[in-house]
């Protein structure tokens, strides 16, 4: 071996390890509290302070006046599981330039909420918490707009307070099939939890570039990552990992999908039609996999069972169509509520 090649390895050794140290501020995650501290809401956070189940509880949410000439008319946003109110961030400012004012709370058990030990979880019980939220802000009736999870609970929601619902938008919602009655294994609070122990930035941007924006992905993206990521590894962590095991149990336990019929308010359905979310899809068996999670059927199967919906489809769009394609989505948003 000569001198020249016996140098070649420590060398590209030493190279190596000054690019991974350079590297690893951009690499490092941030960390955020408990209650998603640290995180910058893209519009003033503000606090509702209530009692439920016997607790003090507090749920961050963000109440955006109409920037353009009002139009006397409120829109509720409602999150996903793997979302919060701040994902909303284009729609409440496109929703705000036209007029509207916008809500976009987060749920317990959410972001910049409350975490608490022990709550019984159901969608009532959110919905109910919504509604002594929009009662604190003198808001009688309401829009309201959930995507994902959010879609569950704003289902409920409406299917509660029909009468201060003046119309339901469903963005991508979950629980457009019942995935225990499809064959889809059930999971034990305690197996959610180990699972939720384990959510990194790495595992948490592959899953979303897969589901929600069909395997691409843009630079915008990464503070979504870094939001659930930080506050995972946060000092909250294990309560934040507690929280997802009941809320994932409640997901999945608790359909709205056969009630669908039973909605009185104006529906509108709004669909990426290449989203393929199914809650125990990933460890379902293959058969069973092979008939979950298929957005550009249930769209169109739900909107049938919905008394007089519309449907809005964004062919070969995933999950996320609000934040894949948002000058889009938000166009075909305003003009499904002026046509409301």
């Amino acid at each position: 071996m000569n001198l020249a090649s016996g140098l070649k390895k420590p060398l590209a050794a030493l190279l190596t390890s000054i690019a991974l140290l350079s590297a690893a501020p951009t690499m490092a995650a941030s960390t955020y509290g408990e209650q998603l501290e640290g995180f910058q809401y893209p519009f003033p956070l503000q606090r509702f302070n209530f009692s439920s189940q016997q607790q003090p509880l507090s749920m961050g949410y963000m109440d955006v006046k109409p920037a353009g000439q009002a139009n006397g008319r409120t829109v509720v946003l409602l999150h996903g599981k793997n979302f919060c109110g701040a994902t909303w961030e284009e729609s409440i400012r496109a929703l705000s330039q036209a007029g509207y004012r916008v809500v976009a709370p987060d749920q317990i058990g959410f972001c910049s909420a409350s975490k608490p030990a022990n709550y019984q979880y159901s969608f009532q019980q959110l919905a109910d918490n919504t509604h002594q939220l929009l009662a604190h802000l003198g808001i009688k009736k309401a829009v309201i707009v959930g995507h994902s999870t959010g879609g569950m609970l704003a289902t409920r929601y409406a299917l509660m307070y029909p009468d201060e619902t003046q119309q339901l938008v469903l963005v991508n919602p979950i629980g457009l099939e019942d995935w225990k009655a499809k064959g889809a294994p059930w999971r034990s609070v305690d197996q959610w939890y180990q699972r939720e122990l384990k959510l990194d930035a790495a595992g948490i941007k592959k899953y979303e570039q897969h589901t929600y924006y069909s395997g691409q992905w843009k630079p915008e993206y990464d503070k979504w990552v870094d939001m659930l990521a930080g506050l995972n590894a946060g000092p909250g962590h294990e309560k934040v990992a507690w929280n997802s095991a009941l809320i994932y149990d409640m997901i999945f336990t608790q359909p709205v999908f056969y009630e669908f019929g039973d909605l009185k308010v104006p529906t509108t359905l709004m669909i990426g039609t290449a989203d393929t979310t199914a809650i125990g899809s990933d460890i379902a068996s293959p058969e069973v996999k092979a008939t979950l999670g298929h957005y550009e059927v249930l769209g169109k199967e739900a909107a049938k069972r919905i008394p007089g919906a519309r449907l809005i489809e964004f062919p070969g769009m995933g999950h996320a169509p609000q934040m894949e394609a948002p000058t889009k989505f938000n166009q075909s948003l305003i003009a499904a509520l002026s046509q409301g």
